[in-house]
């Protein structure tokens, strides 16, 4: 049997699986089959992939669909595989979080008119069955980003010292993670234009020993928050704040029960919200092919976390403002630059310069200055 067919057949065992599974705890109210393809690092990471499992399980739940989750050691190489064995498995609905299967999406999409498909963080591919689920990373990072300048030069806060220093880890270089770094250094510069942001990569979504000594190294240079934007390996981030005695910022799911107290907040990408919407439209059998579902902080696809453990010490003041960035955001006075949309000269700004000047330098550009 060779790794197709195996894949294939290792499918249709788990919709059979899945199907008694669902039926046996909810009232069956569908008929279909729901895919979601697992991204770099995999289930487990308590970030981007567990919340979005989060929000398919809730679907099965709630709307009686039978789902699978579908993992692969190298998501990123098995892409166009992994999209075509679902289709051929019979699933209804095909969701990827794999950012890299933008282009195979599109072939397998074309090959397999009567399935629709799904994918999380592109928006520039299109195909009448194809959904493109999109967030406002940059707005939440934003306030994220103005939160952590804040507290950074914070003296009545332990955890911080006089440095306007911060760092930020992405897991591996891309548009959908500097889209996180960027809308976040924004926010820094907005509160304080002297802000140093420490940036690096991880290159890997799964490393957590490597984000503990990007972190510990960070921190040696003198940046007392640390924003996380590298999945599982931002558990190693969060360990090292916590064991350091300074602050993490998590991404994604509110991650700040990991560390108690050296968590600052999260910065909340919905990607339950999403998955559980794309399934939800596609049940009542509305026409979502061909279009991209956008969640910005309006409907709270994005933001921070309530910072249950936290807030009691931050200054009210910068809740305040930051609070205040987020309504003014919503209301179109207040704009913060998607990286994603700029052409390459006019990212290179930020992207060669990541400091408050970048940020300078780049808003000049777009006609914001």
């Amino acid at each position: 049997m060779n790794q197709r067919k195996g894949l294939v057949l290792i499918l249709l065992v788990l919709v059979a699986m899945f199907s008694w599974s669902v039926g046996s705890i909810t009232l069956a109210q569908s008929d279909m089959n729901v895919a979601l393809i697992i991204a770099q690092g995999g289930l487990g990471d308590r970030s981007y992939n567990d919340l979005a499992f989060a929000g398919l399980t809730l679907a099965a739940q709630e709307f009686g669909v039978r789902v699978v989750p579908i993992e692969s050691s190298d998501p990123v190489g098995e892409g166009e595989q992994l999209l075509r064995t679902a289709a051929e498995a019979g699933f209804d609905l095909v969701i990827t979080l794999e950012f890299s299967h933008f282009d195979p999406i599109v072939v397998v999409a074309n090959d397999y008119p009567d399935t629709l498909f799904a994918i999380v963080n592109v928006d520039f591919v299109s195909a009448d069955n194809l959904v493109n689920i999109m967030f406002d990373e940059h707005t939440g990072s934003y306030l994220a980003g103005m939160l952590s300048a804040f507290v950074t030069t914070d003296a009545s806060l332990e955890q911080t010292n006089d440095e306007a220093i911060i760092g930020a880890i992405g897991g591996v270089k891309s548009s959908g993670i500097d889209v996180f770094l960027y809308g976040y250094l924004q926010g820094a510069c907005d509160v304080n234009p002297d802000t140093q942001l420490l940036l690096a990569y991880s290159n890997g979504f799964g490393d957590p020993a490597t984000g503990r000594e990007l972190t510990i190294s960070m921190n040696e240079q003198g940046a007392d928050v640390v924003f996380q934007v590298a999945g599982g390996t931002g558990e190693g981030i969060i360990d090292a704040a916590a064991d350091g005695g300074f602050f993490a910022v998590g991404v994604d799911s509110d991650q700040d029960y990991l560390a108690p107290g050296s968590v600052l907040t999260s910065m909340l990408k919905r990607v339950d919200v999403a998955v559980y919407d794309t399934i939800a439209r596609a049940v009542a059998g509305e026409a979502i092919g061909g279009t991209v579902l956008q969640y910005g902080l309006d409907i709270d696809g994005v933001g921070i976390s309530e910072m249950a453990f936290t807030r009691h010490i931050i200054p009210r003041e910068y809740i305040d403002q930051v609070h205040a960035a987020r309504e003014a955001i919503i209301a179109g006075e207040l704009h913060v630059i998607d990286t994603r949309t700029v052409d390459a000269d006019t990212f290179a700004l930020i992207d060669e310069n990541p400091t408050c000047e970048g940020v300078a330098a780049l808003r000049e550009a777009v006609g914001m200055e």
